[in-house]
């Protein structure tokens, strides 16, 4: 049921029977489709009661060798390895998901138009994160990471100058879109909001060493505005306003846009290789989420 590239991680922190708990919840999950102890314990193939299948199945869940860093952590930089040569470029994107009653924060790495997730928190609260959580999800990625070159992208919930000054001090691109009320100013002029630019679709504007926000202390970055043109009768709503510590206006645009082609691409089918990789790396991380979300129960 597990291939062996996964099973050969899996082995170095799990004993022989967590380790055929593990192999019974994924192919449940596989069949059931469902994320419910309750209906994972009414299928588990063990020859007990359903009430102790419960309780095996929650103990199993609270290991300590169910720990994103220890578990996951080596599966996912192993699959990179193999896709990515050490010193290239890696596209890094946040993003926030609320999970019915979960609100969680994700790390993952844009792989041919699919992500695989690297890093994740459930935040204690609804609504948007804020910079300490932001930074929290972050570190570890960075840290286990660090061969490779790094550009986060991040949508408008993330737009603070404040994650882009402390991005660009540890010498991490990113590219992270702007709310248009947001304010900017070039050349000591007048503070202004971005709303106040000039753009058409189809049109492209980039603006070198600005300040964004009135707030001291940041530093300066660029900024990309594009509007994209209609396509196939379709119009984007708004324009894209792009904070950036990269040096050029297409680069930035290439980058962000791969943030676009994962929504589009789901309904398209990719290379069998890398759908078996999405496929596996999806199915272990329900495990760990299930094991994440047990604790917060």
């Amino acid at each position: 049921m597990l291939a062996s590239f996964y099973q050969n991680f899996l082995e170095k922190y799990l004993n022989k029977a967590q380790l055929i708990t593990l192999k019974m919840l994924v192919w449940l999950l596989q069949n059931q489709k469902q994320v419910k102890i309750e209906r994972l314990a009414a299928t588990l193939p063990l020859p007990i009661q359903q009430n102790s299948r419960r309780r095996h199945i929650q103990r199993f869940l609270t290991l300590n060798a169910l720990s994103v860093v220890l578990l996951w952590f080596p599966i996912i930089e192993a699959i990179i390895n193999q896709h990515f040569q050490v010193g290239s470029q890696l596209t890094i994107a946040m993003d926030r998901t609320q999970w019915k009653e979960n609100n969680v924060l994700m790390v993952s790495v844009i792989y041919q138009k699919r992500v695989w997730p690297i890093y994740w928190c459930l935040l204690e609260k609804d609504g948007c994160s804020n910079l300490e959580e932001q930074q929290k999800v972050l570190r570890p990625v960075i840290r286990l990471l660090k061969k490779y070159k790094l550009v986060i992208i991040g949508d408008r919930e993330f737009h603070s100058i404040e994650l882009g000054s402390w991005l660009h001090k540890q010498n991490i691109g990113f590219v992270l879109r702007q709310k248009k009320d947001t304010t900017f100013r070039q050349n000591r002029q007048k503070f202004q909001p971005l709303s106040n630019i000039e753009i058409y679709p189809g049109v492209r504007q980039f603006y070198t060493n600005v300040n964004v926000t009135q707030k001291r202390g940041f530093g300066r970055f660029n900024l990309g505005v594009y509007w994209k043109r209609k396509y196939r009768g379709k119009q984007e709503k708004d324009a894209w306003y792009l904070l950036t510590n990269l040096p050029d206006l297409n680069t930035a645009l290439k980058i962000y846009a791969q943030r676009f082609g994962i929504e589009r691409s789901r309904r398209n089918s990719a290379s069998e290789q890398c759908s078996k990789i999405v496929k596996l790396a999806a199915t272990i991380w329900k495990v760990l989420k299930l094991a994440l979300i047990d604790l917060y129960v």
